[in-house]
């Protein structure tokens, strides 16, 4: 008789036991990692509450753990909009967000592991359209952080009922048509023409006030010293008229009791 099959069957059988025993232990602990809570689903139902971080048991087979990240999670969007002026906006926005871990439950329950695809980046794409519409293109440019600010309060108006907290928004980029920028760079070439040319009349101004500055108190100084010359001319003429009036006769004096007498020489 041979009972080598016997045998074989006596040590693959405890095996199998023991290693069914031991998937079974495995399957009825779960781990929650660090800044994720677990949404224990049993037989496609989705339980109230969630696992907190740690070690927990759970029913084997019966029972899965969904993990949902509750840490902030960047997203980059790439999305187009109008601007005022209906100029088209080609933007790359940084979006930083989490999930409320008391309501990690319900996003899954109500919406899948793929909210993310399913509600933050369609608001993304409404709440910057409406926001762009407020601005021209250029304006858009020049307010980034009004634009980044507006994001951020239009989509935790529209997503923190379901859970959904927006941190932060970043424009990374924004891009405009080649007509568009082409006539950016006309314009701003325009206007540092125009400034220029301004500057240039400016200092024309400034070069001819100053000459003209210049003469007048060069004329001004000249007629003074005309004017002191005249003077000086007039004393000189007038003492050269007495000069050659007189006859080099000196005045003849006489004293008396009466008093002194002059006799001035007639002509």
């Amino acid at each position: 008789m041979n009972t080598q099959p016997k045998n074989i069957a006596k040590i693959v059988i405890p095996v199998v036991i023991v290693l069914a025993l031991l998937v079974v232990a495995l399957n009825c602990f779960t781990v929650v990692e660090a800044g994720h809570t677990g949404v224990v689903v049993t037989l496609g139902k989705v339980n109230e509450g969630v696992l907190q971080e740690g070690i927990h048991l759970k029913l084997p087979f019966v029972q899965e753990v969904v993990k949902i990240d509750n840490r902030i999670v960047k997203l980059e969007v790439n999305t187009e909009a109008f601007s005022k002026d209906l100029q088209t906006v080609t933007t790359t926005l940084a979006i930083n967000y989490r999930v409320d871990t008391g309501k990690s439950f319900s996003i899954y329950k109500n919406i899948g592991a793929s909210y993310e695809d399913i509600l933050v980046v369609p608001a993304v794409n409404e709440v910057l359209k409406a926001i762009t519409a407020q601005y021209t293109a250029e304006e858009s440019v020049t307010n980034r952080a009004l634009i980044s600010d507006g994001l951020v309060a239009g989509l935790n108006e529209k997503l923190n009922g379901i859970g959904l907290y927006i941190t932060d928004v970043n424009i990374i980029n924004f891009d405009f048509s080649e007509a568009f920028i082409n006539a950016i760079e006309e314009k701003q070439v325009a206007q540092q023409q125009l400034l220029k040319a301004e500057t240039e009349k400016q200092t024309a101004i400034t070069n001819a006030e100053a000459q003209a500055e210049t003469i007048r108190i060069k004329a001004q100084a000249e007629a003074d010293a005309n004017r002191t010359l005249s003077q000086s001319l007039d004393e000189n003429v007038l003492k050269y008229a007495e000069i050659e009036k007189w006859d080099g006769k000196l005045p003849q004096v006489t004293g008396g009791e009466g008093g002194v007498i002059i006799d001035l020489p007639s002509n």
